[in-house]
């Protein structure tokens, strides 16, 4: 009865931890030029974007977020050049998640910061799979639409999949644990990522809300914004929200910050 009983303590305990969170490197960006992100040469040295991609493994579920570069970009050789710059990846977002013994449909939700092609490579691969995709409905009303802002041969599979339609700040798992949280501007539904660790505390990640770290400490905006004003309102509800939970903000194309992370199979709790 014992050890019953400690059998049963454990599994509580662990259906009570906190999330987990795992990095992976998806890519890199490099920049001719840093003017279209609303900076000049001389207020920001970095030309390497670091692309991530993520997992929050949760007591009732996985959540995939961002899904890094296409991933035919990885079966390239060598860079990849594209207008204003280049790209390279190593290794599939989908080997590296098998590294961990997980395949696209062992995970619950997925959701994106915005649907740039830097950030959805893997849409297609885990719609196919059957994974619950939660979609901002600003970021879905417009992705097919003229603007251009999405290359669709990225989200076709996604028609497949019937994306769950949000409609602003959304909390995945019903705890708080885990909340997308809307910040249109950059794009018409973008939003980013609360996670509540035990441990590491609160981290929000930022999608593209800012690029740079000097995005943040001279409040600029990407001229590509779909809307610049809104983009600004959103800073002000991201800078808030870290102060009242005393989140830390990891801007995911930071690369100096990339370089400091534990990447997965280790993770952050």
């Amino acid at each position: 009865m014992r050890l019953f009983a400690a059998i049963l303590l454990l599994a509580a305990a662990a259906a009570n931890a906190g999330p987990r969170l795992y990095v992976f490197d998806c890519g890199m960006l490099y920049l001719d030029d840093v003017a279209p992100f609303g900076l000049a040469a001389d207020e920001t040295p970095v030309r390497e974007l670091f692309v991530p991609c993520y997992l929050v493994r949760h007591a009732e579920g996985l959540l995939f977020w961002d899904g890094g570069l296409p991933l035919p970009v990885a079966a390239a050789e060598g860079r990849v050049v594209i207008d204003g710059g280049s790209m390279s990846y190593e290794r599939s977002i989908l080997d590296q998640l098998a590294d961990l013994g997980i395949s696209p449909a062992d995970i619950r939700y997925a959701a994106f910061s915005h649907l740039h092609f830097d950030h959805v490579g893997a849409a297609n691969a885990l719609a196919l799979a059957g994974v619950d995709v939660l979609m901002q409905k600003a970021e879905w009303q417009t992705a097919f639409d003229d603007e251009g802002y999405v290359d669709t041969t990225l989200i076709d599979g996604l028609h497949e999949a019937d994306p769950t339609i949000i409609d602003g700040d959304h909390d995945v798992f019903g705890d708080g644990s885990v909340q997308l949280i809307h910040t249109p501007g950059h794009t018409p539904g973008h939003q980013a990522l609360l996670v509540r660790l035990d441990e590491t505390g609160p981290v929000l990640l930022s999608g593209d809300l800012y690029h740079f770290r000097e995005s943040r400490a001279l409040r600029r905006a990407p001229v590509f914004n779909h809307d610049a004003a809104a983009t600004f309102v959103s800073m002000d509800k991201v800078e808030a929200l870290l102060q009242t939970h005393g989140a830390t903000l990891w801007i995911e194309h930071d690369k100096a910050l990339a370089d400091t992370l534990r990447k997965a199979p280790a993770y952050y709790q």
